[in-house]
Protein backbone atom coordinates (compact mmCIF):
# COMPACT_ATOMS: atom_id res chain seq x y z
CA UNK A 1 0.00 0.00 0.00
CA UNK A 2 1.28 3.09 -0.76
CA UNK A 3 0.92 6.54 1.55
CA UNK A 4 1.79 9.70 1.31
CA UNK A 5 2.47 13.33 2.75
CA UNK A 6 -0.13 15.48 4.03
CA UNK A 7 -2.29 16.80 1.34
CA UNK A 8 -3.42 19.62 3.10
CA UNK A 9 -1.77 21.53 5.52
CA UNK A 10 -5.07 21.77 8.22
CA UNK A 11 -8.24 19.88 7.69
CA UNK A 12 -11.53 20.46 10.58
CA UNK A 13 -13.96 17.63 10.65
CA UNK A 14 -17.29 17.30 12.70
CA UNK A 15 -18.14 13.80 14.28
CA UNK A 16 -21.88 13.35 15.40
CA UNK A 17 -23.44 12.49 18.59
CA UNK A 18 -25.00 8.89 18.79
CA UNK A 19 -27.49 7.40 20.80
CA UNK A 20 -26.42 3.81 22.03
CA UNK A 21 -28.23 0.79 22.70
CA UNK A 22 -31.91 2.12 21.99
CA UNK A 23 -33.98 0.72 24.16
CA UNK A 24 -33.74 -2.90 23.87
CA UNK A 25 -30.50 -3.02 21.96
CA UNK A 26 -27.92 -2.98 24.77
CA UNK A 27 -23.84 -2.66 23.69
CA UNK A 28 -25.66 -3.82 20.37
CA UNK A 29 -27.23 -0.79 18.86
CA UNK A 30 -26.60 2.98 18.03
CA UNK A 31 -27.41 5.47 15.68
CA UNK A 32 -25.97 8.97 14.59
CA UNK A 33 -27.63 12.14 14.83
CA UNK A 34 -27.44 15.49 13.07
CA UNK A 35 -26.84 17.36 16.57
CA UNK A 36 -24.76 17.95 18.63
CA UNK A 37 -21.42 17.05 17.90
CA UNK A 38 -17.77 17.52 18.10
CA UNK A 39 -15.19 19.28 15.88
CA UNK A 40 -11.41 18.58 15.22
CA UNK A 41 -8.91 21.03 13.46
CA UNK A 42 -5.58 19.13 12.65
CA UNK A 43 -2.67 21.36 11.33
CA UNK A 44 0.26 19.51 10.16
CA UNK A 45 3.60 19.69 11.97
CA UNK A 46 7.32 19.19 10.86
CA UNK A 47 7.63 17.75 14.41
CA UNK A 48 6.52 13.82 14.26
CA UNK A 49 3.97 12.58 16.55
CA UNK A 50 0.58 13.93 17.51
CA UNK A 51 -0.20 16.95 20.12
CA UNK A 52 -3.57 18.41 21.54
CA UNK A 53 -2.57 21.86 21.87
CA UNK A 54 -5.78 23.02 23.22
CA UNK A 55 -9.26 21.63 23.86
CA UNK A 56 -12.07 23.67 23.41
CA UNK A 57 -15.55 23.87 25.96
CA UNK A 58 -14.26 20.85 28.48
CA UNK A 59 -13.71 23.54 30.87
CA UNK A 60 -10.27 21.98 31.67
CA UNK A 61 -11.72 18.62 32.18
CA UNK A 62 -9.88 16.66 29.49
CA UNK A 63 -6.44 15.61 29.38
CA UNK A 64 -4.07 17.02 27.06
CA UNK A 65 -1.59 14.36 26.62
CA UNK A 66 -2.55 12.76 23.27
CA UNK A 67 -1.83 8.88 24.68
CA UNK A 68 -4.61 9.80 27.25
CA UNK A 69 -7.14 11.88 24.61
CA UNK A 70 -9.79 9.41 23.19
CA UNK A 71 -8.90 11.75 19.92
CA UNK A 72 -5.40 11.65 20.65
CA UNK A 73 -5.22 8.04 21.01
CA UNK A 74 -7.26 7.25 18.00
CA UNK A 75 -4.77 8.87 15.53
CA UNK A 76 -1.86 7.66 17.21
CA UNK A 77 -2.84 4.33 16.59
CA UNK A 78 -3.92 4.65 13.14
CA UNK A 79 -0.54 6.17 12.18
CA UNK A 80 1.23 3.40 14.03
CA UNK A 81 -1.01 1.27 12.18
CA UNK A 82 0.12 2.73 8.51
CA UNK A 83 3.31 2.53 9.46
CA UNK A 84 3.62 6.30 9.56
CA UNK A 85 4.88 7.39 12.33
CA UNK A 86 6.97 9.99 10.67
CA UNK A 87 3.95 12.38 10.50
CA UNK A 88 3.15 15.33 13.12
CA UNK A 89 -0.31 17.12 13.76
CA UNK A 90 -1.54 19.66 16.47
CA UNK A 91 -5.06 19.35 17.10
CA UNK A 92 -7.19 21.99 18.65
CA UNK A 93 -10.54 20.20 19.43
CA UNK A 94 -13.84 21.77 20.10
CA UNK A 95 -15.76 19.86 22.46
CA UNK A 96 -19.78 21.04 21.64
CA UNK A 97 -21.10 18.37 23.81
CA UNK A 98 -21.54 17.70 27.44
CA UNK A 99 -19.02 15.12 28.99
CA UNK A 100 -20.96 12.41 30.76
CA UNK A 101 -24.11 12.86 28.35
CA UNK A 102 -24.67 9.30 27.16
CA UNK A 103 -24.54 10.99 23.55
CA UNK A 104 -21.23 9.47 22.72
CA UNK A 105 -19.16 12.10 23.56
CA UNK A 106 -15.59 10.36 23.68
CA UNK A 107 -16.75 8.75 20.32
CA UNK A 108 -17.25 11.70 18.19
CA UNK A 109 -13.59 13.18 19.52
CA UNK A 110 -12.53 9.26 18.61
CA UNK A 111 -14.11 9.48 14.97
CA UNK A 112 -13.34 13.22 14.02
CA UNK A 113 -9.69 12.60 15.38
CA UNK A 114 -9.06 9.44 12.93
CA UNK A 115 -11.43 10.76 10.26
CA UNK A 116 -9.87 13.72 10.19
CA UNK A 117 -5.66 12.37 9.54
CA UNK A 118 -7.58 9.51 7.36
CA UNK A 119 -8.15 12.72 4.92
CA UNK A 120 -5.39 14.59 5.67
CA UNK A 121 -3.49 11.84 4.44
CA UNK A 122 -5.50 11.48 1.11
CA UNK A 123 -7.49 8.72 2.41
CA UNK A 124 -5.27 5.61 2.52
CA UNK A 125 -7.70 3.47 4.19
CA UNK A 126 -11.53 3.26 3.80
CA UNK A 127 -13.71 4.71 6.19
CA UNK A 128 -14.90 0.87 7.67
CA UNK A 129 -11.45 0.11 8.35
CA UNK A 130 -11.00 3.27 10.66
CA UNK A 131 -13.63 1.79 13.41
CA UNK A 132 -10.77 -0.14 15.18
CA UNK A 133 -8.75 2.94 16.51
CA UNK A 134 -11.89 4.98 17.09
CA UNK A 135 -12.51 1.91 19.27
CA UNK A 136 -9.18 2.56 20.96
CA UNK A 137 -10.38 5.78 22.29
CA UNK A 138 -13.61 4.09 23.84
CA UNK A 139 -11.52 1.36 25.51
CA UNK A 140 -9.67 4.77 26.94
CA UNK A 141 -12.65 6.74 27.72
CA UNK A 142 -14.38 3.83 29.53
CA UNK A 143 -12.04 0.62 29.88
CA UNK A 144 -14.07 -0.95 26.93
CA UNK A 145 -13.40 -1.16 23.54
CA UNK A 146 -17.10 -1.11 22.31
CA UNK A 147 -18.16 0.56 19.29
CA UNK A 148 -22.47 1.19 19.43
CA UNK A 149 -21.23 4.87 20.00
CA UNK A 150 -18.41 4.76 17.34
CA UNK A 151 -19.47 2.86 14.31
CA UNK A 152 -22.72 5.06 14.05
CA UNK A 153 -20.67 7.89 14.75
CA UNK A 154 -18.11 7.02 11.70
CA UNK A 155 -20.35 5.40 9.40
CA UNK A 156 -23.43 7.23 9.53
CA UNK A 157 -27.42 5.92 10.22
CA UNK A 158 -28.50 3.01 12.29
CA UNK A 159 -26.06 0.53 13.20
CA UNK A 160 -26.09 -2.99 14.46
CA UNK A 161 -22.79 -4.63 16.10
CA UNK A 162 -23.55 -8.60 15.82
CA UNK A 163 -19.66 -9.54 17.39
CA UNK A 164 -16.88 -8.04 18.21
CA UNK A 165 -14.80 -11.37 17.51
CA UNK A 166 -14.54 -10.98 14.59
CA UNK A 167 -15.65 -7.39 14.57
CA UNK A 168 -19.07 -7.56 12.30
CA UNK A 169 -21.07 -4.48 12.01
CA UNK A 170 -24.02 -3.81 9.82
CA UNK A 171 -25.73 -0.64 8.98
CA UNK A 172 -29.47 -0.45 8.87
CA UNK A 173 -31.75 1.49 6.49
CA UNK A 174 -34.57 3.57 8.75
CA UNK A 175 -37.52 5.24 7.48
CA UNK A 176 -36.74 9.04 6.19
CA UNK A 177 -39.65 10.36 8.16
CA UNK A 178 -38.23 9.01 11.60
CA UNK A 179 -37.02 11.86 14.22
CA UNK A 180 -35.12 12.06 17.30
CA UNK A 181 -35.06 13.85 20.00
CA UNK A 182 -32.26 14.01 22.44
CA UNK A 183 -32.97 15.99 25.91
CA UNK A 184 -29.84 16.43 27.73
CA UNK A 185 -30.99 17.08 31.64
CA UNK A 186 -28.01 18.89 33.53
CA UNK A 187 -26.83 16.22 35.51
CA UNK A 188 -24.00 13.87 35.19
CA UNK A 189 -23.66 9.79 35.32
CA UNK A 190 -20.52 8.43 35.13
CA UNK A 191 -20.35 5.60 32.62
CA UNK A 192 -18.25 3.65 34.65
CA UNK A 193 -20.88 3.95 37.41
CA UNK A 194 -23.93 3.29 35.02
CA UNK A 195 -22.08 -0.08 33.59
CA UNK A 196 -21.03 -1.51 37.57
CA UNK A 197 -24.63 -1.41 38.73
CA UNK A 198 -25.66 -3.70 35.97
CA UNK A 199 -26.68 -7.32 36.77
CA UNK A 200 -24.42 -9.98 36.06
CA UNK A 201 -27.37 -12.42 35.22
CA UNK A 202 -30.39 -11.73 33.82
CA UNK A 203 -33.76 -13.92 34.00
CA UNK A 204 -34.31 -16.43 31.24
CA UNK A 205 -38.06 -14.59 30.62
CA UNK A 206 -36.63 -11.06 30.00
CA UNK A 207 -34.09 -12.87 27.52
CA UNK A 208 -36.68 -13.67 25.62
CA UNK A 209 -38.65 -10.75 25.83
CA UNK A 210 -35.33 -8.90 25.17
CA UNK A 211 -35.00 -10.98 22.07
CA UNK A 212 -38.20 -10.16 20.54
CA UNK A 213 -37.69 -6.37 20.59
CA UNK A 214 -34.15 -6.53 19.28
CA UNK A 215 -36.07 -8.59 16.37
CA UNK A 216 -38.75 -6.71 16.14
CA UNK A 217 -37.20 -3.28 15.87
CA UNK A 218 -35.04 -4.35 13.36
CA UNK A 219 -37.75 -5.45 11.19
CA UNK A 220 -39.98 -2.08 12.00
CA UNK A 221 -37.11 -0.10 10.69
CA UNK A 222 -36.56 -2.14 7.73
CA UNK A 223 -40.04 -2.55 6.86
CA UNK A 224 -40.89 0.41 7.72
CA UNK A 225 -43.72 -0.24 10.15
CA UNK A 226 -43.82 2.43 13.24
CA UNK A 227 -46.48 0.49 15.60
CA UNK A 228 -43.94 -2.94 15.31
CA UNK A 229 -40.75 0.09 16.05
CA UNK A 230 -42.97 1.47 19.07
CA UNK A 231 -43.83 -1.91 20.56
CA UNK A 232 -40.02 -2.69 20.38
CA UNK A 233 -38.65 0.04 21.55
CA UNK A 234 -38.68 -1.62 25.26
CA UNK A 235 -36.18 -2.32 27.40
CA UNK A 236 -36.43 -4.85 30.46
CA UNK A 237 -32.93 -5.52 31.22
CA UNK A 238 -31.02 -2.13 31.66
CA UNK A 239 -33.34 0.57 32.09
CA UNK A 240 -34.74 -0.42 34.67
CA UNK A 241 -31.70 -0.54 36.33
CA UNK A 242 -30.09 2.59 35.34
CA UNK A 243 -33.29 4.36 35.23
CA UNK A 244 -32.66 5.50 39.32
CA UNK A 245 -29.77 7.77 38.63
CA UNK A 246 -31.69 10.21 36.35
CA UNK A 247 -33.92 12.34 38.41
CA UNK A 248 -37.65 12.46 36.65
CA UNK A 249 -36.88 9.63 34.29
CA UNK A 250 -40.23 8.27 34.33
CA UNK A 251 -42.46 11.70 34.23
CA UNK A 252 -39.99 12.38 31.30
CA UNK A 253 -40.40 9.38 29.53
CA UNK A 254 -44.24 9.51 29.95
CA UNK A 255 -44.53 13.03 28.80
CA UNK A 256 -42.71 11.43 25.35
CA UNK A 257 -45.05 9.13 25.15
CA UNK A 258 -48.13 10.95 25.72
CA UNK A 259 -47.06 13.41 23.18
CA UNK A 260 -46.98 11.26 20.22
CA UNK A 261 -43.34 9.57 20.44
CA UNK A 262 -43.07 6.35 19.15
CA UNK A 263 -40.97 5.43 22.30
CA UNK A 264 -38.67 6.55 24.84
CA UNK A 265 -35.45 5.84 26.72
CA UNK A 266 -31.89 6.35 27.88
CA UNK A 267 -29.92 7.34 25.36
CA UNK A 268 -26.00 5.27 26.35
CA UNK A 269 -25.43 4.93 29.88
CA UNK A 270 -27.52 8.47 30.42
CA UNK A 271 -28.20 11.18 31.55
CA UNK A 272 -29.77 12.00 28.02
CA UNK A 273 -33.36 10.42 27.09
CA UNK A 274 -33.56 10.05 23.39
CA UNK A 275 -36.97 9.70 21.73
CA UNK A 276 -38.27 8.52 18.21
CA UNK A 277 -41.11 10.13 16.66
CA UNK A 278 -42.90 9.61 12.90
CA UNK A 279 -42.37 13.66 12.42
CA UNK A 280 -40.51 17.07 13.21
CA UNK A 281 -43.69 19.03 14.77
CA UNK A 282 -44.30 15.45 17.09
CA UNK A 283 -40.29 15.14 18.19
CA UNK A 284 -40.54 19.15 18.62
CA UNK A 285 -43.27 18.75 20.91
CA UNK A 286 -41.88 15.86 22.35
CA UNK A 287 -39.10 17.77 23.75
CA UNK A 288 -40.37 20.22 25.23
CA UNK A 289 -42.49 17.82 27.16
CA UNK A 290 -39.74 16.18 28.33
CA UNK A 291 -37.88 19.45 29.73
CA UNK A 292 -41.18 20.23 31.20
CA UNK A 293 -41.15 17.55 33.14
CA UNK A 294 -37.08 17.79 34.26
CA UNK A 295 -37.81 21.30 35.23
CA UNK A 296 -40.82 20.64 37.22
CA UNK A 297 -37.74 19.22 39.81
CA UNK A 298 -35.60 22.40 39.23
CA UNK A 299 -33.90 20.56 36.51
CA UNK A 300 -32.91 22.57 33.39
CA UNK A 301 -31.58 20.70 30.23
CA UNK A 302 -31.01 20.70 26.43
CA UNK A 303 -33.02 19.68 24.02
CA UNK A 304 -32.18 18.78 20.38
CA UNK A 305 -33.99 17.08 17.12
CA UNK A 306 -33.04 15.91 13.93
CA UNK A 307 -33.34 13.08 11.61
CA UNK A 308 -30.87 10.33 11.99
CA UNK A 309 -27.87 11.21 10.53
CA UNK A 310 -26.90 8.70 7.77
CA UNK A 311 -23.78 10.55 6.83
CA UNK A 312 -21.60 10.50 9.76
CA UNK A 313 -18.35 12.51 10.06
CA UNK A 314 -17.78 15.15 7.29
CA UNK A 315 -15.11 17.98 6.61
CA UNK A 316 -16.15 21.59 7.63
CA UNK A 317 -15.09 24.54 6.34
Amino acid sequence: MRFHCPTVKSISVFAPATVANVACGFDIFGFAVANPGDQITLTASDQPGVRITDIIGDEGRLPREAERNTAGIAIQTYLQHIGRTDVGVDAVLHKQMPLGSGLGSSAASAVAGVFAINEMLGRPLPTVELLPFAMEGERLACGSAHADNVAPSLLGGFVVVRSYSPLDVIRIETPAALYCTLVHPDIEVNTKDARFILKNEVSLKNTIIQMGNVAGLIAGLMKPDYGLISRSLVDVIIEPVRAILIPEFNEAKHAALDNGALGCSISGSGPSMFALSRDADTAQQVGAAMQQAFLSVGITSEAYVSEINKQGPRVVD
